[in-house]
C-alpha cells in the first residue's frame, strides 16, 4: 500500500504525518533549519511516501518544499483554501500542527494532487539576493539614524562620526555589488527581464523596490489568486472580536512575508502624493474614519494586487484597474 505524508509547516518547526492504508502514524517534529530538513529528507526517503503534502502558507513553506524537491522527493504543494474546504468537509473540529498535518496526508491520499515544480535556480538565486539587499538597507538605516544622532551631539569626536561615515560607504558598496548582480541574473532571464520592466511601470516603484518584489513574487505558485497573495505578505486584515476586544479596530495580521511589506511600504507612500488614483482611494478612506496608516496599508495592498497581475498576465502595471474613478469623483 503507498504512503502518503503531509507537512504542518511552521516559523520554528514542522510536523510531519503519514498515512498508510486508512491509518496515520504519530506526529514527527523537525526544525525549521537546514539541519532539520536533511532530518526530514532521510526519513522521507526512508518510507518512500507516493507524495508528500504541504499548504503554500507563510514564508517557511518554500525553503523545505525545495529542499524535499532536490532530494528527489514527490512534493505537492496546494492551494491553502482547497486544503480549508477539505477539513471542513471530513468535518475536523481540532486545529492543531500534528492534526494538520495528518489531514494534509488525507488529502493526499484522497486528492492525488498534481507534483510540484520547484522555482529554477535563477528565482531562488534572485530571492535569496533580495533578501540580503534587504537587510543591509536595514543595517544602513540605523547606521544613518546613529550617525544623525552622533551629530546633533554638541562635542562628538569627528573619530566617530568619520567611523559611522564609513561603515555606510561599506554598505552602499555591498548593496550596490548585489544590485548589479541581481540585475545581471534578470538580465539573463527573457520573463523576468519583461517583468521588470512592467513593474517600474507603477508609480514610486523603482529599480531597487522593483527587483525586491520581483524576487519575492517570482517563486510563488502561479496559480494563487490576489487575496492569498496579500496574506502571504501579511497584508490581509484581522479582526478581534471576542471577550472585551469587540470592538478593536482590525489589524494587518503582519503573519507573513516582512521583506514584501518593507519593500511596498515607499512605493505606497509616493503613490498617495503622485498618483491621482490612489490619492483619491486613499483620502476617501481618510475621510470615511480609517486612520491614515490603515489607509496607506490599504493602497499597499492593492498596489500588490496590482502587481501580482503584472507577473500573471505579462502586462505593465496600470493603476486605473486597481482605483475606482468614483473616489476621482468624490
Amino acid at each position: 500500500m503507498s504512503v502518503f505524508s503531509g507537512i504542518d509547516v511552521a516559523a520554528r518547526t514542522f510536523d510531519l504525518v503519514s498515512r498508510q492504508a486508512g491509518k496515520t502514524s504519530k506526529a514527527e517534529r523537525f526544525q525549521q533549519t537546514p539541519e532539520g530538513h536533511a532530518k526530514a529528507v532521510q526519513r522521507l526517503q526512508a518510507l518512500q511516501p507516493a507524495l508528500i503534502v504541504l499548504e503554500a502558507t507563510g514564508i517557511y513553506y518554500l525553503d523545505l518544499a525545495v529542499a524535499l524537491a532536490q532530494a528527489g522527493l514527490p512534493v505537492a504543494v496546494i492551494n491553502p483554501k482547497s486544503f480549508h474546504h477539505f477539513a471542513e468537509l471530513t468535518l475536523s473540529g481540532s486545529k492543531t500542527d500534528p492534526v494538520d498535518a495528518a489531514l494534509l496526508a488525507e488529502y493526499g491520499e484522497r486528492m492525488q494532487p498534481r507534483r510540484w515544480t520547484p522555482p529554477d535556480e535563477t528565482r531562488l538565486a534572485l530571492r535569496d539576493i533580495g533578501r540580503q539587499i534587504n537587510r543591509l538597507t536595514g543595517t544602513r538605516t540605523q547606521a544613518k539614524n546613529r550617525l544623525h544622532a552622533l551629530r546633533s551631539k554638541r562635542a562628538t569626536l569627528a573619530l566617530l562620526i568619520e567611523d559611522e561615515q564609513d561603515g555606510i560607504a561599506v554598505l552602499e558598496r555591498r548593496i550596490e555589488r548585489l544590485s548589479q548582480a541581481a540585475l545581471a541574473l534578470i538580465a539573463e532571464h527573457q520573463s523576468l527581464s519583461r517583468q521588470l520592466t512592467h513593474l517600474r511601470a507603477a508609480k514610486g516603484v523603482g529599480e531597487a523596490t522593483a527587483i525586491a518584489v520581483l524576487a519575492e513574487l517570482s517563486v510563488l505558485p502561479q496559480d494563487l489568486k490576489a487575496p492569498q497573495v496579500s496574506r502571504y505578505a501579511g497584508l490581509d486584515v484581522r479582526l478581534t472580536q471576542s471577550g472585551t476586544s469587540v470592538n478593536r479596530p482590525a489589524r494587518l495580521s503582519k503573519a507573513g512575508n516582512a521583506y514584501l511589506r518593507a519593500a511596498l511600504y515607499m512605493p505606497a507612500l509616493s503613490a498617495v502624493r503622485h498618483d491621482p488614483r490612489a490619492k483619491a482611494f486613499y483620502e476617501a478612506l481618510v475621510a470615511r474614519g480609517k486612520k491614515k496608516v490603515q489607509a496607506l496599508c490599504a493602497v499597499m495592498r492593492k498596489y500588490l494586487t496590482g502587481l501580482w497581475a503584472c507577473l500573471q498576465t505579462d502586462t505593465a502595471f496600470d493603476s486605473s484597474l486597481l482605483f475606482s474613478d468614483k473616489h476621482m469623483k468624490a
